[in-house]
């Protein structure tokens, strides 16, 4: 039975959840952009001319504003899910359609906030694991909107899940850094055996750096089970996909990180305990390890 102080504390997680939510928002928006923008500037560069002249813009400049009006957005119209509501899901200034994401975003991101100070109490692992989820998340909606996964995102989850290994607050290290190294050859040797048979390239290499990041966080003995947590989520994705139909042209490329985050985020709402006592045969490597 959950403790009155667990809900406390759960509820507590949530509302911090629904803070960073926003700020995952920004985030997904933002960062493409501001990628592409570096390569712009790389290329002009490279070619011996000026680089294109550009506004400042990065994860806190400029206010976020209305992007079919331009109106700036005030704190209390910037209030998470309450203020999307008190507007009625449009812009205060040219009454436009805001999109639902917004707040389904920061309540997704509230809700695994929640459950890791559930599960954890109101400590640094709590956080971590919070971290954890915040990064999934907007790794999930970067790649799923644009089909890039940003190192910057992927080596910072990368090194966070190596250094709470390092710090004693989850797995062991050994198992950790194996993870990293197991997670991120797995998938590269599949893509150069497809690429050999082929000649296409059939995956990303953020892909390869999000399963060694997951690594690094679960441990070498829970790859397989990531995968296979994989195919579930790929499957839910694809059918909701076909549901409205984004994949009525097969041409359109479907990312794999999605997938990928979508099992990160579901082992660690499940906890790696548990679904090891559901899916045993998902763990062969586990008696090599003990």
């Amino acid at each position: 039975m959950v403790a009155g102080l667990d809900w406390i504390n759960a509820a507590l997680g949530a509302v911090l959840g629904l803070l960073v939510g926003s700020f995952v928002n920004v985030v997904v928006h933002r960062l493409p952009r501001i990628m592409e923008r570096e390569w712009a500037q790389e290329c002009a560069e490279m070619a011996g001319q000026e680089p294109p002249a550009t506004e400042p813009f990065n994860l806190m400049v400029p206010r976020s504003r209305c992007p079919h009006c331009g109106h700036a957005i005030r704190w209390y119209e910037n209030i998470p899910v309450l203020s999307y509501l008190m507007l009625g899901g449009k812009c205060s200034a040219c009454k436009a359609p805001i999109g639902l994401r917004y707040p389904v975003v920061e309540l997704a991101t509230a809700f695994f906030f929640g459950a890791a100070f559930l599960h954890f109490g109101m400590t640094p692992v709590a956080l971590a694991w919070c971290g954890f989820a915040a990064l999934l998340i907007s790794l999930f909606l970067i790649d799923f909107d644009t089909q890039l996964l940003p190192d910057d995102l992927n080596y910072l989850l990368l090194w966070i899940g190596i250094g709470v290994a390092l710090l004693g607050w989850g797995i062991p290290l050994t198992s950790s850094v194996y993870g990293a190294i197991f997670g991120y050859l797995a998938l590269w040797s599949v893509v150069r055996l497809y690429y050999l048979l082929t000649g296409k390239i059939g995956m990303g290499n953020g892909d390869f750096k999000l399963l060694a990041a997951l690594g690094a966080w679960f441990g070498v003995e829970y790859l397989f089970a990531l995968i296979l947590l994989s195919s579930l989520v790929g499957s839910v994705i694809g059918s909701l996909l076909l549901l409205v139909g984004r994949l009525a042209n097969k041409d359109i490329p479907i990312a794999f990180g999605p997938v990928l985050a979508g099992a990160g985020l579901l082992a660690m709402l499940v906890g790696p305990q548990t679904l090891q006592q559901w899916a045993p045969f998902a763990f062969p490597l586990g008696p090599l390890l003990k």
